[in-house]
């Protein structure tokens, strides 16, 4: 059986999810924060990062897209299939999610990989801010303009990643409240069975 290797408040939630809804036969095993650089993990994940998914060869996946494409062909149904055209717009959302958005979150998370001095590290942190604010209006308007309650009209891969967003926002000086249909949307992922079974795997709380 494959194993998914996880981590408290990161992009791991996201292929997390997409187990639980597909009851798809993957052993979830969250580290530690920190454990991600310890020799153990590396050996498995030389870049220290999550998620990863170890097959049982001893092949590993990794980035959260490429989990989610391998979910989907492996164990999901024929929406998924890339040249359905659910499959096409799941793997747009989820190239722009996880590339563009997440790539954002950089001049958050390590703002001083990008400036020195503290002035210098303040300016990366309000361009960052703005670039996000506009992502978030963007996510936004294209989950309104499908309906609100699914990012692509029904319900997708997509969506287990649009989550852990609206989660990290409470991290940045962004408000939930000024996108209603993502606040909404958060509250109607955290009544979701799966969901709430991925979090506590996770050793993570619905915000609420």
């Amino acid at each position: 059986m494959p194993t998914l290797y996880t981590m408290p408040g990161t992009c791991s939630l996201s292929p997390n999810i997409a187990v639980a809804w597909l009851d798809a036969p993957v052993e979830i095993h969250n580290i530690p924060y920190g454990d991600q650089k310890k020799e153990y993990y590396l050996a498995i994940n030389s870049r220290g990062q999550v998620p990863a998914l170890r097959f049982e060869d001893g092949d590993v996946l990794t980035e959260a897209a490429a989990i989610l494409a391998w979910l989907g062909a492996t164990h999901g149904k024929e929406s998924h299939a890339p040249g359905s055209r659910l499959g096409r717009k799941e793997a747009e959302a989820l190239a722009y999610m996880t590339s563009e958005v997440h790539a954002a979150y950089g001049g958050h998370f390590n703002t001083q990989k990008f400036a020195e001095s503290a002035a210098a590290q303040e300016e990366v942190k309000r361009k960052t801010y703005e670039k996000l604010a506009g992502h978030y209006e963007r996510l936004n308007g294209v989950l309104s303009e499908n309906g609100g309650e699914w990012y692509l009209g029904q319900r997708s891969f997509a969506d287990t990643f649009l989550y852990v967003l609206t989660r990290w926002i409470e991290k940045t000086p962004l408000s939930i409240g000024d996108y209603p249909a993502l606040k909404a949307f958060r509250a109607c992922m955290e009544a979701d069975e799966g969901v709430k079974q991925a979090l506590a795997r996770q050793a993570m709380e619905p915000i609420g």
